[in-house]
């Protein structure tokens, strides 16, 4: 069977004076299962994935992106059980006011800062979403891809 969809997702990377990561606590399901995410979101048809990232940003966190500093990693999760693929751009960003989350889709439950130690235990250790985000903060040059072969496989540096 080939893939039913393939999904492009725009990330945002926004650091504070501390150096802590912004996480958002995302209720999909509405049933106080909260899943931790760097806030973003899918790109709309017809949006570059720029646009998205300052839009997702804005409704989740109530942060306005002054300006993109780079592209900071990609990462392809080819999700054969669900027979999805989603591709993930994460952009590191600056950015100015203050977090008032209203997400317009009411999944944002909570927007905070963490120290990088902290992520991947609020990412649930999920491989894809944490490992090229603490490659990245401990100092990994911009611009890599990471591919995985599921939500909770291991992943390859390409």
């Amino acid at each position: 069977m080939g893939l039913r969809r393939e999904l492009l997702v725009a990330a945002g990377i926004l650091l504070d004076q501390q150096g802590r990561v912004l996480l958002v606590g995302n209720d999909w399901s509405r049933r106080g299962r909260v899943r931790y995410t760097l806030p973003g979101g899918m790109v709309e048809p017809g949006e570059a994935t720029h646009q998205a990232v300052v839009r997702e940003v804005y409704e989740e966190t109530g942060l306005v992106i002054r300006r993109h500093l780079h592209m900071a990693y990609v990462v392809q999760i080819e999700d054969l059980r669900r027979h999805e693929r989603t591709l993930a751009i994460a952009f590191h960003v600056e950015w100015e006011g203050l977090l008032n989350p209203g997400d317009p889709d009411g999944h944002v439950v909570e927007a905070r800062f963490f120290a990088p130690d902290e992520v991947c235990v609020r990412m649930e250790a999920r491989k894809p979403l944490c490992e090229p985000l603490l490659q990245y903060l401990q100092g990994a040059a911009p611009g890599r891809f990471y591919a995985y072969k599921g939500w909770s496989e291991a992943g390859e540096i390409v």
